[in-house]
């Protein structure tokens, strides 16, 4: 062995690289609280602030608005109306024109934004708001789903059909067959920093607008619309959000509009952050689901052919519940195989605030339709719902189509599984709770183990690309710039691993910059779970163009072939010679190389026909399974989270420390989803849980006594992505699935395991104590 053959044999690592444990490149700010939100950034001289005047109807014609005591209030600059903004009024993300900026002759939805006032601070805008009169002339309304025809009422977009087989065949010839019907609640995204946008006004038509925004390229499509100018004019900038989960995607248009259109008719910067309350009434949320099912299925439970119906409660426009509730529906087998299936999404209009994106997009209540239908099967059949999990898992080489026609490659569902029982101690557990059930007349222990199949990739296929900025300096130091969003998650500082791994580099050589449309354009939304799978990607390829152009200049200097050039850690090998990696580049420097690139990825494979419900809309799946145990008091409804076991596969993962972060918080959202977080409408359409004193988010001490959480660390990404990594953004939100199939199992036990309880979702203690009573008296008569 020569000498330098015994070099590439040395232990000897980059600090930071891709596979290793590094803390988020913001943590240490997070918690001294020296993290810069764009409220944090210096206001220019004369900087104004605005507040949105909401409707005080859910559904009516606006018959006048009289704003003269909203102008005359002190510090009131001026008060933004709809016949005010120059361009369109309309920020509707699919360009559906029915989401106005600011409501012009009818409000739909209580708290809709009918006007804005700019005001010299902030507190004197909120008050001026309160003294606009406004007449209207009311209709009627319709806030909840549950008694509307899907077939017959009115839709916000065009429905979705799956269908694999003759379903209604298949459940007509089936020896048991079971309907049921099923509500999911919504949920309030609840990130800690709420929506804010400044806007700075430049010459010409240019402004610049720092937005607290997942998808700044269409808060700049959308701004310069509502101006009427073109893109080029805007930059939209973020640094990073104070969360997101997807509320940012799209809600952020609207703020973001308004302080630009103040901006540039005041010629000042005008900033605007809505308080709690006005952010929760006036934005989206996660879709509310009213799920029908028919099963037919043999006496052993395996499913034969399976018939939904997905009704969301959508809002007053689009938004984006049609992919929503598209992706709702792709999800609605989650790990199981139908061999004959009918799905149909149905995306209802109401009078409330239009549903958007939240962390899952519809897959969490597509899946939690499934689970509920392998409860049903189990109970009918006298068997642990497990085993029927388990009897009607996809296979590996045969009973891997999906209902949309995709052929499940990378099944790995039944090794989790496997694996995630035996270090559960799943089934001694069963027995413990049962024997304690016995003799244990009020608190009652439940045991659940659920499966996660996530799909991975936009839907919609032309947002399945990235792009990227790299640039090295003569220093050896690393500039890099990509269309992600940081929200908290970790994006930033895995994309800058990758960077760091092309170079051979130490992570503290790359230099992590705020996303701006000014760097890299026509970006897609940080979501879908994406980020790191197509913005590390487009960011390697940068990083590799310029990495070939060192080596092709490396070769023609030193006269040496390419593949004797090899990048060591923080040095490169050029034959016989090494030399650090800053010298190369001030070599390549001198010698007119450039030293820039911009990078671009986009994701192979996927395609997908609406119109026939067919096609690969999925480059790959994420796997994982959770197993909860819960203790409920039958006098009370109230709960507790014992213990919860969770194994998930990241594939290679980019980052141990990062991926697992992600995986217990989103459990925890999740939990709180399925069992604390409920949305409440009055009477009069008006949303009542709008503020943390009615609205239930987690808290720490709710989180499992006991939270043992694991990564597969076997798993590898079959399909070519950044390291053979996966997503992990949102598949393990659904994790929390088993918490409310364990609540579910506790509930059953007052009745032997005789009756479904079908409990519904938020399980808040009321419903819990509800199921309980309405189990005791089945079991009675």
């Amino acid at each position: 062995m020569n000498k330098h053959a015994a070099l590439d044999l040395k232990a000897e690592k980059i600090t930071g690289g891709v596979a290793t444990e590094q803390r988020h490149d913001s943590a240490h700010k997070h918690v001294s609280g020296q993290a810069l939100y764009i409220d944090d950034i210096a206001e220019p001289a004369g900087t104004l602030h605005g507040c949105l005047g909401l409707s005080t109807v859910t559904h009516g014609k606006i018959i006048s608005m009289d704003l003269s005591a909203v102008r005359a209030a002190p510090g009131v600059v001026d008060v933004l109306t709809a016949k005010d903004i120059p361009g369109e009024n309309d920020i509707s993300p699919t360009g559906r024109d029915d989401e106005p900026v600011l409501a012009a002759d009818q409000v739909q939805f209580f708290g809709q934004p009918i006007f804005c006032v700019i005001a010299r601070t902030r507190e004197e805008a909120r008050r001026a708001c309160r003294l606009a009169k406004v007449d209207y002339e009311e209709r009627p309304f319709v806030i909840d789903v549950g008694g509307l025809d899907p077939k017959k009422d009115k839709l916000v977009t065009p429905p979705l059909t799956l269908k694999r087989g003759n379903a209604a065949e298949a459940i007509a010839k089936a020896p048991r067959r079971i309907k049921g019907k099923m509500r999911v609640g919504g949920q309030e995204h609840f990130y800690l920093e709420g929506h804010i946008a400044m806007a700075i006004p430049g010459e010409d038509q240019d402004v610049t607008v720092y937005s607290s925004t997942q998808h700044p390229s269409e808060v700049q499509h959308m701004v310069a619309h509502a101006l009427g100018v073109s893109s080029h004019a805007v930059t939209v900038e973020v640094r990073r959000m104070g969360g997101g989960f997807g509320g940012k995607e799209t809600q952020g248009n609207q703020f973001a509009a308004l302080a630009a259109i103040a901006a540039k008719r005041l010629g000042r910067a005008v900033k605007i952050r809505p308080d709690r309350d006005d952010d929760m009434t006036a934005t989206g949320k996660r879709h509310d689901f009213m799920i029908d099912y028919e099963v037919g299925f043999d006496d052993e439970g395996k499913i034969l052919g399976v018939d939904y119906i997905y009704a969301a409660r959508c809002g007053f426009s689009s938004d984006l519940s049609g992919p929503v509730t598209d992706r709702a529906l792709f999800h609605c087998d989650n790990a199981y195989y139908f061999p004959a299936v009918h799905a149909q999404s149905a995306p209802l209009y109401t009078n409330t605030v239009s549903n958007t994106a939240f962390r899952g997009f519809g897959g969490p209540q597509g899946m939690i339709g499934a689970e509920r239908v392998i409860d049903e099967i189990a109970f009918a059949v006298g068997k642990d719902p497990l085993e029927i999990r388990k009897k009607n898992f996809y296979g590996v080489r045969d009973r891997n189509v999906t209902p949309y026609h995709q052929t499940v490659e990378d099944n790995v569902v039944h090794r989790i599984i496997e694996e995630l029982e035996a270090s559960s101690d799943y089934h001694r557990r069963r027995r413990v709770i049962a024997a304690f059930n016995n003799n244990s007349r009020i608190i009652k222990r439940g045991i659940a183990l659920t499966p996660v199949k996530f799909g991975i990739s936009f839907t919609a296929t032309h947002f399945n690309q990235a792009g990227a900025l790299v640039h090295v300096y003569t220093d050896g130091s690393v500039h890099l710039n990509h269309g992600g969003t940081e929200m908290g998650q970790g994006l930033y500082v895995k994309v800058a691993q990758v960077v760091a791994e092309e170079f051979q580099i130490d992570l503290n050589q790359v230099k992590i910059t705020a996303t701006t449309t000014g760097k890299v354009p026509n970006t897609s939304a940080t979501a879908a779970s994406s980020g790191s799978d197509l913005n590390g990607m487009a960011a390697q390829n940068a990083a590799r163009q310029i990495k070939g152009r060192l080596i092709d200049f490396a070769a023609d200097k030193y006269s040496v072939p390419q593949d004797q050039i090899v990048f060591l850690p923080n040095r490169v090998r050029v034959g016989n010679q090494e030399m650090p990696f800053v010298d190369l580049v001030k070599q390549a420097y001198m010698a007119r190389v450039q030293l820039s690139a911009a990078g671009f990825y986009k994701t192979p494979k996927i395609h997908w026909n609406r119109d026939k419900g067919e096609g690969h809309p999925f480059y790959y799946f994420a796997y994982g399974a959770s197993c909860s145990e819960v203790s409920i008091d039958t006098l009370t409804g109230e709960y507790v989270v014992e213990r919860t076991d969770i194994l998930h596969e990241t594939g290679r993962s980019l980052n141990r420390a990062i991926d697992l972060g992600q995986i217990e918080g989103g459990f925890i959202q999740g939990m709180g989803w399925l069992t604390t977080e409920e949305l409440w409408w009055d009477e009069k359409g008006r949303l009542r849980t709008h503020a943390p004193s009615t609205y239930k988010i987690p808290l720490a001490s709710d989180r499992p006594k006991i939270f043992n959480v694991a990564l597969a660390d076997w798993s590898e990404n079959r399909e070519a992505t950044v390291h053979r990594s996966k997503a992990v953004g949102e598949p393990p939100f659904m994790l929390a699935m088993s918490v409310l199939h364990a609540l579910s199992d506790a509930v059953a036990s007052v009745a032997d395991h005789k009756i479904c309880p079908r409990l519904d979702a938020p399980a808040t203690p009321e419903r819990v104590l509800m199921a309980v009573e309405r189990l005791k008296g089945a079991a009675r008569s």
